[in-house]
């Protein structure tokens, strides 16, 4: 069946993670992306190991479904190549710092004027207004500045480093499509383009909606350890006998009951209402009961129950496990240079197919040829282009 995206035409000017990663989702769904890469100052994701046939596997997987395009945009008729392109594509994303776009002549208003309905869309870490708009910053700054690192970690520890960057991909690349999308819906029904601006920040802070409603409503701020989600519960991670770690949500009176009786504790559900003292010290008697036993005996405890437990995987756990082994979440994915890449797959599944882009991330420049030919250059045109050093 037809892809949900086929029809939909975007150029990436993004690179690394937040930007490559959204795009990806949408070349999942159908969209036809080039990637535009600097040839004297490539994505930096080409470089991250390990590596298979010679290609960065993570690059591989976030830039699935794009074609490369090597561009200089330092040369005028590099500019001109993208004019040209914008003409016929209806997405432009980039993710450089605000003004860059504008110094290479190819900002909003400039590109707009080559095509009147173009959606452009600027991913940045700051936004582009405000005093921080220029300032750099990745993952760990997002989070600090958002307020979510002030109540996250340990009372006495502090924050600690996430295991994913949950900045740049829930709020950077989500937003990006989902933005992108409404605006595309949009000039659909009347023909009209947008410009958009996602902050990362700006989203990561949004995602504070569960305190920050009550910050804004008066109350007192959150703190680590103090909320019933952020390790002030029984809702929590539990070391085992071995060393690993059991998580444990439950939050609902059936599944507190569930998860007190099933590790022998099921009396303490007669004490009635409990004080925020005493439910820490209950969470000392849960933690020394399950560090008791082994992490096998608790997930064989728990197989047959319903109270929000679960071991923490490792990524090769999970991937070979239920509920991801199940899935569809780990796919195939062709090399174009003739070999194959094993990918993390597309997570939104639907009744006309799960869908995912046909190829991997390929070396750079890969299709510089095809992509200018088809936008009506002649090879003397691209011959010269690439002794200049416009195109590589």
């Amino acid at each position: 069946m037809t892809p949900p995206l086929e029809g939909m035409r975007i150029l990436d000017f993004t690179y690394l993670l937040p930007g490559p990663f959204g795009t990806m989702m949408l070349a999942d769904l159908g969209a036809d992306i080039i990637k535009v890469e600097n040839p004297l100052a490539p994505d930096l994701l080409r470089l991250a190991p390990p590596y298979v046939e010679g290609m960065s596997a993570v690059y591989a997987q976030v830039n699935r479904g794009k074609r490369s395009l090597a561009l200089n945009l330092s040369f005028p008729e590099s500019v001109d190549v993208v004019r040209r392109l914008v003409s016929e594509y209806d997405v432009v994303v980039e993710q450089f710092r605000p003004g860059v776009m504008e110094k290479f002549g190819l900002g909003f208003g400039a590109l707009r004027e080559v095509n009147p309905s173009l959606i452009y869309c600027s991913l940045s870490g700051y936004g582009q207004t405000g005093t921080y708009a220029r300032r750099a910053g990745h993952d760990i700054n997002y989070m600090a500045l958002s307020g979510i690192d002030s109540y996250s970690g340990r009372k006495e520890g502090g924050p600690v480093p996430g295991g994913i960057q949950v900045a740049d991909l829930g709020s950077g690349s989500k937003n990006l499509c989902i933005a992108l999308l409404a605006a595309y819906i949009r000039r659909l029904k009347t023909g009209e383009g947008d410009c958009i601006d996602i902050s990362i920040t700006d989203g990561t802070f949004a995602m504070s909606v569960f305190l920050g409603a009550g910050v804004l409503a008066g109350g007192e701020g959150p703190l680590p350890e103090g909320e019933i989600l952020n390790g002030g519960s029984l809702y929590d991670y539990y070391r085992t006998a071995d060393g690993k770690f059991l998580s444990a949500g439950p939050i609902e009176p059936k599944f507190l009951t569930a998860f007190l009786e099933t590790i022998g504790m099921g009396d303490v559900l007669r004490q009635g209402l409990l004080s925020p003292e005493e439910v820490l010290s209950l969470k000392k008697e849960i933690a020394r009961t399950i560090s008791s036993r082994p992490l096998a005996h608790w997930v064989d405890a728990f197989s047959r129950i319903d109270a929000c437990v679960e071991p923490v995987r490792t990524l090769s756990e999970a991937l070979t496990s239920p509920p991801i082994s199940e899935r569809d979440m780990i796919v195939t994915v062709r090399s174009r240079e003739g070999g194959s890449f094993r990918q993390i797959g597309n997570p939104l599944k639907f009744a006309s197919g799960n869908w995912c882009a046909g190829f991997a991330g390929s070396s750079q420049g890969f299709d510089t040829d095809d992509i200018l030919r088809r936008a009506g250059f002649g090879m003397e045109d691209i011959d010269a282009l690439r002794k200049k050093g416009a195109v590589a």
